[in-house]
């Protein structure tokens, strides 16, 4: 419900807008109010400022909430029950443009016997930093494109980055840098007709048509284990054009040493499928193995002219648009998303089933897993966010991340998808809060279905004080754990 645009002057007094809050009749001054909403589902923001309730999505900009009650000391936290029909988000753009939650709004006109609202002193008082206007420039943070990740000396050329997935039961993997993008399977794909078996149909993809190509009929496997909520979209390259691979689910991002991948045994080399291996990767002392699958023969001569020919069939192949893009680990946190960039991020990996107390450790940190003979300490970032949820809804995966020298390991709900936005999409959060508890340094709002995602800065998510404690941690674990000389 949009307020109008040119409101009535009350009688003898200043125009205001009068809302009800709390039981409370309160004048918010009309100059500064530009539209009422009905009340949308919010993005959460974790260590927000007092009164703010989240993001919400308008027309394109990130739009803070605030609870005007929280705000103006009439309730002693902020509103956790679903707002009634009646209630509305006043959007105001006073110092900063906000939305105000209220009960509901009562008149327009003068201010009568309403409590009127000293807007601006009001925002200063209860957000903070949020109320100052101008502050972060709009588009690409500085911090974030200056945070490059540290990495061991010659770490990078004795290791492989893939992205696990699975595929009838069965885990196979590719090398991380040929997948442009993870995406989900739309809910509807279309066929085209007269094609193979491999070939799907295709989709929208960055405004042209993606091929959705069978890797169970190139590899001769059953079809999938179903669950379409789970199955994923790997695109790749296929000489000029893109493809997009559906996979049953996403497992992890791993990154193996060279003597943890071996080539594939003759034996196996005989069938179509296997032929399309390249290697295989050894986890868990050998007990977990995954098929690495070769771009290049994945996709034979006649195959990938056939599945071009028919992409061009159905319309212009997708390609590359020559917007700036980067790609971000999207994982889940209750029922929140977040973002890290990829190149923070070294692998994903199961949660162990139980991991190492350390004694008199931060409350933050549940303890420290081993991943491949190095101790990585773990941090609850269900805490660390103040993410909802019970015990039994606890993090079933490890982010492993360097900052600054530092590996650590972040147990997350779930990881969901790697997602490769462009810079239009992003924007600078709102100065949300201070010091180390401003982690979210960008926000991004994903066009295809109105998401937002709070991108996470890398290097803010520790603090120096707490990147010392995780070292030493690590390092007394480690020397605990060594055999004795």
């Amino acid at each position: 419900m949009a307020a109008p645009a040119r409101p009535a002057m009350a009688a003898g007094g200043a125009q205001a807008l009068t809302v009800t809050v709390s039981g409370q009749a309160m004048a918010l001054p009309a100059g500064a109010v530009q539209e009422v909403l009905r009340p949308r589902p919010l993005t959460r923001v974790p260590h927000a400022p007092p009164g703010l309730l989240g993001l919400i999505n308008l027309r394109g900009a990130v739009l803070p909430v605030l609870s005007l009650a929280r705000l103006a000391g009439l309730e002693a936290s902020v509103p956790s029950h679903t707002p009634s029909q009646a209630a509305r988000i006043v959007v105001v753009d006073g110092r900063s443009r906000v939305g105000l939650l209220v009960d509901s709004v009562s008149a327009l006109g003068g201010a009568g016997d309403a409590r009127p609202v000293e807007l601006d002193a009001l925002l200063a008082q209860g957000s903070g930093a949020l109320a100052r206007r101008g502050d972060a420039p709009r588009g690409a943070s500085p911090a974030m494109a200056a945070a490059p990740v540290p990495e061991a000396a010659g770490a990078a050329a004795q290791e492989m980055a893939l992205i696990a997935f699975v595929l009838a039961g069965q885990e196979y993997a590719l090398p991380l840098d040929r997948v442009l993008a993870v995406a989900r399977l739309p809910a509807e794909v279309t066929v085209v007709p007269r094609t193979g078996q491999a070939m799907l149909g295709v989709t929208g993809f960055r405004g042209g048509l993606l091929p959705l190509v069978s890797p169970h009929a190139l590899l001769g496997l059953p079809a999938g284990e179903g669950g379409r909520d789970r199955a994923r979209i790997l695109v790749l390259r296929l000489g000029p054009a893109l493809v997009g691979l559906a996979v049953d689910r996403i497992a992890a991002i791993l990154r193996l040493p060279e003597g943890a991948i071996d080539p594939v045994p003759p034996v196996l080399t005989r069938g179509t499928g296997e032929a399309r291996v390249e290697a295989i990767g050894r986890l868990e002392g050998g007990r977990r193995l995954v098929s690495i699958l070769s771009p290049a023969r994945l996709f034979d001569d006649e195959t990938a002219s056939r599945i071009l020919a028919d992409a061009k069939e159905a319309g212009e192949m997708a390609g590359s648009t020559g917007e700036a893009a980067e790609q971000f680990v999207v994982f889940r946190l209750g029922d929140e998303h977040y973002g890290l960039p990829i190149g923070a991020v070294e692998e994903v990996a199961r949660r162990p089933e139980s991991l190492t107390r350390v004694p008199r450790a931060p409350a933050f940190v549940e303890g420290v897993m081993n991943l491949r003979g190095s101790v990585v300490p773990v941090i609850d970032q269900r805490r660390r966010f103040a993410a909802g949820g019970t015990a039994e809804e606890r993090a079933r995966r490890i982010v492993v991340v360097t900052i600054e020298g530092l590996r650590a390991g972040f147990a997350v709900d779930a990881v969901t998808e790697i997602l490769s936005l462009p810079a239009a999409s992003m924007a600078a959060a709102p100065d949300l809060a201070a010091g180390d508890a401003a982690v979210i340094d960008r926000i991004a709002t994903v066009e295809r279905d109105g998401r937002m995602i709070l991108l996470v800065d890398p290097r803010a998510l520790l603090s120096g004080a707490e990147r010392d404690l995780l070292a030493a941690i690590a390092a007394k674990a480690a020397a605990k754990a060594a055999p004795a000389p």
